[in-house]
């Protein structure tokens, strides 16, 4: 574990803390002003830093701030006079930890490094957790292709078009290409078009002077602005309306906008991603969207599969969002029975990927049992697998083919065919009443022959066998 660092002039303090850390076998190292200690910073990191705020030089608070700007998840406990009041709220403001009131309890004080270190440990598991996770979950052969693109894309300054279903994940993918360009240390801006009226949107984008309209009491800038030298994500773009379209391809096309009410051109060094659910090329013929704009957006494409398209990856997704909530809501994590991952690998998802994080989120929270069953499932999912008629069951059935052959089973087909018979049996038995004549009626066979099965088969049902 690494130190727990004590930064104070006074030599007394440092005694206090040497004695009751030692007492406690918490390793440490003590400092008597704030730049010795951020001069150590430059080669080692601690657990917590505990710091006076009042010091020759630098003071405490500007120790927490470059503290934080270079480790953000460093715990800083400051250390105040009763009095400092103003001090102790700047602190805070700063991002503290928490503050120490002199004179202070050593116990107190103790406990409360006790409590920065359990914290600074939880936030550096789950950094490491969040480094072991890969940006994009995908084993499907349609998302390796993506993953490809993207390292393809890696060194590269042009325009990317991601089209795909709602829910499939473009923003995840635009920001991946974001963080692997040349482009990683400016911003990366995402706006949603169409989420934003069209008399605010202009605004938005672009800026406005002052005075440029009513309300506009001060200048501001926009997005365009805001992503200088990185990366500008426009979601939705098909759903531009067309004046702002023309825009747009004036920046693309020449480097330039100008601001609403603005007169002088601003040159805009940004790299634009976008990403539409919507034919673009469609709606270009149908005189919807500029087909110059198309192809200035359409330098490269990135055709993001829908969940359907990757079914092998749903139980893959699927515990990982159920960790990730677990997470997030401070709980255990849930896991789905191989039953309940084929069900689900079976379904249509029309929502994608965003479609089940949301139903792994509310498994979470709404699920009775520990081990999830298809039971377990809320109601619409369940139900819409009933719509789906027998294209639910088949791809049920293709799934556990899929599984069998994997395990390099032998015999498939007639395994799978004793118990596509023994459920129907048994289901027709349960419907009935156990009445063979009338099950037999119902599944299309002859009374001989059903009872014939039914020993073949090994079908226990309570009765008989003179199929009353």
């Amino acid at each position: 574990m690494k130190p727990v660092w004590i930064i104070d002039d006074d030599r007394s303090i440092r005694w206090v803390f040497e004695k009751a850390l030692t007492r406690e076998n918490i390793a440490f190292r003590t400092f008597s002003s704030a730049q010795e200690a951020l001069g150590a910073l430059e080669a080692e990191t601690p657990q917590v830093v505990v710091s006076d705020i009042r010091m020759p030089g630098e003071s405490g608070l500007e120790l927490l701030q470059k503290a934080k700007e270079r480790y953000a998840n460093l715990p800083v406990i400051i250390m105040t006079a009763y009095s400092d009041l103003e001090s102790a709220v700047a602190a805070f403001q700063g991002g503290a930890y928490e503050y120490l009131p002199k004179p202070f309890d050593v116990d107190h004080a103790v406990e409360l490094i006790r409590r920065a270190m359990e914290e600074s440990m939880r936030k550096e598991s789950a950094a490491e957790e969040t480094e072991a996770t890969p940006e994009i979950l995908g084993q499907a052969p349609a998302m390796q292709d993506v993953f490809r693109a993207i390292g393809r894309l890696a060194q590269s300054h042009a325009t990317v078009l991601i089209t795909g279903e709602s829910g499939t994940g473009k923003e995840l993918v635009a920001r991946a290409l974001y963080r692997h360009s040349p482009r990683a240390d400016k911003p990366f801006i995402a706006i949603n078009t169409a989420a934003i009226p069209k008399e605010l949107l202009e605004s938005e984008l672009f800026g406005h002077e002052r005075g440029a309209f009513t309300g506009a009491q001060a200048m501001r800038r926009g997005r365009f602005e805001q992503a200088e030298g990185g990366t500008l994500f426009l979601d939705e773009i098909g759903d531009m309306p067309a004046d702002l379209q023309t825009r747009l391809l004036r920046v693309l096309s020449d480097g330039h906008f100008y601001r609403v009410g603005g007169h002088q051109p601003i040159k805009a060094n940004v790299r634009v991603i976008a990403a539409t659910h919507q034919d673009l090329e469609l709606r270009a013929r149908q005189g919807l969207f500029r087909e110059d704009l198309f192809h200035r957006l359409n330098v490269i494409r990135l055709r993001l599969p829908p969940l359907r398209e990757r079914r092998e990856d749903i139980p893959l997704l699927a515990k990982h969002f159920l960790q990730k909530c677990a997470r997030e809501l401070g709980v255990e994590a849930k896991r789905l029975s191989e039953v309940t991952l084929k069900y689900l690998s079976a379904q249509d998802f029309p929502g994608n990927v965003r479609q089940l994080e949301n139903l792994c989120h509310w498994l979470t929270v709404m699920a009775p049992s520990f081990n999830i069953e298809v039971k377990d499932l809320p109601p619409e999912i369940r139900s819409e697998t009933a719509a789906a008629g027998a294209q639910g069951w088949i791809a049920v059935l293709e799934k556990e083919v899929e599984t069998l052959l994997d395990r390099g089973d032998t015999a498939i087909m007639d395994e799978l065919a004793r118990k596509f018979e023994k459920a129907l049996i048994v289901r027709a038995l349960a419907h009935t009443g156990g009445r063979r004549i009338e099950a037999s009626q119902l599944l299309g066979l002859g009374r001989n022959t059903l009872t014939r099965k039914i020993q073949e088969l090994g079908i226990d049902t309570g009765k008989d066998g003179n199929g009353s």
